[in-house]
């Protein structure tokens, strides 16, 4: 009985320093983190505006509306061009993982150089979306680079494609600069989820006469499957919140071209300064990024990319 109370005193002085580890970081999540969701829950319940003063000039306490600001939603039709481009977005996820596969391929081979091609393919990660914005930018101005080469350098078109100006077009312009900015960073987790790649696979189906292509679809891809649904789940919600490229290049222009939800949310937070309407929209872009992300763990749980 002794021994068994020394036991149990042991364990509990153990999970009481694993706590007081913990403790530092459960406080930083706590205010930064949860406390932000929870009040961020309860002002969508709420008509909270930063403009709004009493007539003594004091700042308006926020008002319960309950489903108000939900409903308000449903109404607006700048939320559903905001959903709607934000949904469009998507297209871009299968591209990025498409480009991010290959070029994992290609640089997980030996050949000279590749570790510069690895370098060159990453640094487009780690630089600032304000200086990667400003950037392309320029180059797809009416009057930039890009247009430069095709009309006056090679002549390939009489005038300039409105990269920026057309709301039709606008929106895959700014895709491609999220793909040529994310390939590196998919790039990497292909290249890890590659190298834990056994390469007895490869080497026994070559000897079965499996070409290149069968390698790929009927060894590659089902071994990388753990890699793609990190990779997809992470891509969808990266495009789904997408901001700082329509920030730097279109501010959501234009004429709605580019109004994403999450530009939405800023630009009702902080420039109309309707607090309880953004947190609204903010809780319903959330419930859409479970729902995709739920597809996408059931689709690869499921078997999804099986190959016979």
């Amino acid at each position: 009985m002794e021994l068994k109370k020394t036991k149990s005193m042991k364990k509990i002085k153990q999970t009481a320093i694993a706590y007081l580890f913990m403790l530092p970081a459960l406080l930083v999540l706590a205010v930064f983190t949860f406390y932000p969701i929870i009040y961020g829950v309860l002002l969508s319940f709420y008509d909270y505006n930063l403009l709004r003063h009493t007539d003594e000039g004091i700042l308006e306490k926020p008002r319960w509306i309950g489903l108000q600001n939900f409903e308000k939603a449903f109404q607006d039709k700048y939320f559903f061009i905001a959903l709607k481009n934000s949904f469009l977005y998507l297209l871009i996820v299968p591209v990025i993982q498409f480009f991010a596969i290959l070029t994992a391929i290609l640089v997980n081979r030996k050949i000279p150089g590749i570790t510069w091609f690895r370098t060159a393919y990453y640094v487009p990660v780690i630089t600032s979306i304000v200086i990667v914005g400003i950037a392309w930018k320029w180059v797809l101005a009416s009057d930039g680079l890009m247009n430069f080469f095709l009309v006056n350098q090679f002549h390939w078109l009489d005038k300039g494609i409105p990269w920026l100006t057309d709301k039709n077009m606008a929106l895959f312009s700014i895709m491609f600069v999220t793909l040529w900015q994310g390939i590196g960073y998919y790039m990497v987790l292909y290249l890890a989820g590659l190298q834990n790649i056994s390469p007895e696979y490869e080497e026994a189906a070559r000897m079965d006469g499996a070409g290149s292509w069968q390698v790929f679809r009927g060894i590659t891809v089902p071994l990388l499957k753990p890699t793609i649904a990190l990779c997809t789940i992470i891509s969808c919600i990266s495009a789904l919140k997408v901001f700082g490229e329509i920030y730097v290049m279109t501010q959501g222009g234009p004429e709605y071209g580019t109004l994403t939800m999450v530009y939405y949310i800023f630009d009702k937070a902080f420039g109309k300064f309707d607090m309880g309407y953004s947190a609204a929209l903010s809780l319903i872009l959330a419930f859409f990024v479970g729902i995709i992300s739920f597809v996408n763990i059931a689709f690869f749980k499921e078997g999804g990319l099986k190959y016979y």
